[in-house]
This record gives structure tokens, sequence and C-alpha cells, in this order.
């Protein structure tokens, strides 16, 4: 049995060979085209190999190919790998003995590869979502020039009958007049592509078992209940709900520690009051308690003399005392929450000058 650590580049493969005790049986680079593959796949002679190459854009091409030379090919989650195996000194080789130790050693984190049917599945959505983000585009596009030129749009749809006829009788200058209808000609040509996909669409997955589950949600029609069910692949992967909805990333998480609290828009929506709740006032998010010795009540008063006095009575509210202090009053009177310690002990270090410099007056001699 060998062990074959790969490591692609975009110019070459580097592949080394170790044996059931470690040694280096073989090292080498091969190019990363079907020629190259075929002749590593022949260099190792009959016996059994096992290789690991790092997940990467590329990395699927190898696979297949060396996978037909009859090797036992696995791809590794390269954060994972790094995180076993994490070294001072990297160039290829060592990636390469690294990713071949891993398989010795029998360490490799394997993540798992859609065979070539839910690949092409993945393939078509993809496609068909690439197109409609480039028709968007456009449209967009034509929006802004209506406006820049003050033409106020009374249709609810200005690329159907109405809007096309609107856009047909609008005298606009060059080179504005060109680029309407040159987006307007991609516009057309777009919808035929997207058109085209999805009657491809429903005929492939007419029989999915997925699709008539995902319908049944609210807000997910047809097209979009094949994009999910290519995207997920075959559901028995996942070992539980939890995982499948981490993979989905339906339920972000949270990063909290003390007085830290990083949340994204869905947390904060979920923070609102449930329905049937008032939302006449917005949500604000109620100010974490502080210790005693640090709220700013309980800070004993500055002594001011009387310069310092009148120094005040000429200098802007927003220049006194320091930049940390500033943002703790207002955060405080706000309502909002206050800064952690490390962020105000930063800020506490960027003084503002009490007085400024005073210009000296006198006349050169």
């Amino acid at each position: 049995m060998l062990y074959v650590g790969l490591d692609l580049s975009r110019k070459r493969l580097d592949w080394q060979a170790l044996d059931l005790g470690g040694e280096r049986v073989a090292v080498g680079a091969v190019p990363p085209d079907r020629d190259g593959l075929a002749k590593l796949g022949q260099r190792l002679d009959d016996a059994p190999v096992l290789a690991v190459i790092e997940s990467m854009s590329g990395a699927r091409f190898v696979h297949d190919q060396l996978e037909r030379a009859g090797w036992d090919v696995r791809i590794a989650d390269a954060v994972k790998a790094r995180g076993l195996a994490p070294l001072a000194c990297k160039t290829d080789k060592i990636d390469c003995w690294v990713l071949a130790e891993l398989a010795r050693l029998n360490l490799i984190p394997e993540i798992w590869l859609p065979d070539p049917e839910v690949r092409a599945e993945r393939e078509r959505a993809r496609f068909r979502l690439h197109l409609v983000k480039h028709r968007s585009s456009l449209k967009n596009r034509v929006h802004s020039i209506l406006f820049q030129h003050g033409v106020p749009n009374p249709h609810s749809d200005l690329f159907g009958a109405g809007g096309r006829r609107l856009l047909e009788r609008l005298a606009l200058p060059e080179p504005w007049r060109a680029t309407l209808e040159a987006s307007l000609a991609l516009i057309d040509t777009l919808d035929k592509q997207i058109h085209a996909c999805e009657r491809e669409l429903r005929r492939l997955g007419a029989d999915h078992p997925y699709i008539p589950l995902l319908v049944t949600c609210p807000g997910i029609a047809w097209t979009l209940a094949y994009t999910i069910a290519a995207e997920i692949g075959d559901i028995g992967r996942f070992a539980s709900p939890r995982k499948l909805v981490g993979y989905t990333g339906l339920c972000p998480k949270v990063e909290q520690s003390g007085e830290r609290d990083r949340r994204g828009p869905a947390q904060e929506r979920a923070r609102l009051p449930a329905l049937g709740a008032d939302r006449s006032r917005p949500h604000r998010r109620p100010p974490s308690p502080l210790p005693a010795d640090r709220r700013a009540d309980a800070r004993p008063p500055r002594p001011q003399t009387r310069q310092q006095d009148r120094s005040d009575r000429d200098r802007p509210q927003a220049r006194r005392g320091d930049l940390a202090h500033a943002h703790h009053q207002s955060t405080v009177r706000s309502g909002r929450r206050p800064l952690s310690l490390g962020r105000r002990t930063a800020l506490k270090r960027i003084a503002l000058p009490e007085r400024l410099p005073r210009t000296n007056h006198r006349k050169v001699q």
C-alpha cells in the first residue's frame, strides 16, 4: 500500500509517495492536465494507492482522472488539514509530505464529494442564477438611465408591454440611447436562456424526492426548491437535523463573551417582540450592567481651576475631556450598549488637548 500526497498549483501537480513505514518511495511533479495525470496513474505500477489532495479549484478534476486510473483519492478539508499539522515552513513538497502522512496515519479530514449527477444538478441551477443576476444588473441600468434623465415610470413592470412602448418613445441623447437599446436586446436574450434553463430543470427534476416537500414551505416555488435540493445533495450524509441546519446557514451562531456580543441581522430580528405586541417604538438593546466603580455617575468630579473654566466656555462641548468619556456618556443617555473595557482603554489614549497652544505675538526686531 502506498500513500500519496498531492499539491495542485496552476502550472503543475507536485506529488510524493510513502510506504507503510513512512519512508519516501518516489517524488515528482506532472502537468495538471489529462495526459500528465494519466502518466502519473501509470507511474506507481500496480500497487494500491491512497492519495490525498486539499479542497481547491481543480481538485475534483484530479480526483476523477486518478480514480479512473485505479487510485483511491480523497479530498481533505484545507482548514482542518492545516489545523492537524501546522508547520512553520510551508512549501509544495512539504504539503505533499504532510498529506501523505495524514493518509498513512488515517487522519484525513475528508469532505463529502457529490457524485457526477448531483454536480450536474448544481451546475444547471447555479448557471440559471448566474443568468438571473446579469439580467437584474441590466434592468437596474435601464432604471438608472431613466432616473438620470428625469423620466417618470408610471408602469409597475417597466419591461412589460406598456413599459416597452414607453422605452421606444423616449428621445434620449447618445450614448444613453445606444446603451438602452443594447441593454434591452441583452435582456431579451437572457430571458430566452433563463426560460430554457427552467424548462430543463422541470424536465430533469420531475421525479426528485425532495421538491414536493420543499414547495410546501412558504416562499419556495418549484425552481427555488430544485436549487435547494441540488445544493443539499444526499440528505442522508447529515448525522442530525442540527448538522443540516448548520450547513444551510439557517441558524447562524452567536459569538458572545463577556461584554462582546456579535449578532447578525437574523438574530437581531429574533430579539424583537412577538407578533401582536406594541411595535410603535423602535427596539433597543438594553445596556449591560456595569460594575459600580465603572459607572459614569460614580466618577468623582474633576477639580477645575479658574483658567480651565474660562477655556471651557470658549471651547465647544464636544471637545471636553477625552473621546472615551464622551462616547460613554452618549451611549448611556441614548440607552445603547456602551463600549467594552478594551475599546474604552484604547480611546482614552487619544486624549484631546485641554486648550490650544498659545501663539507668540512678539514682533521680530
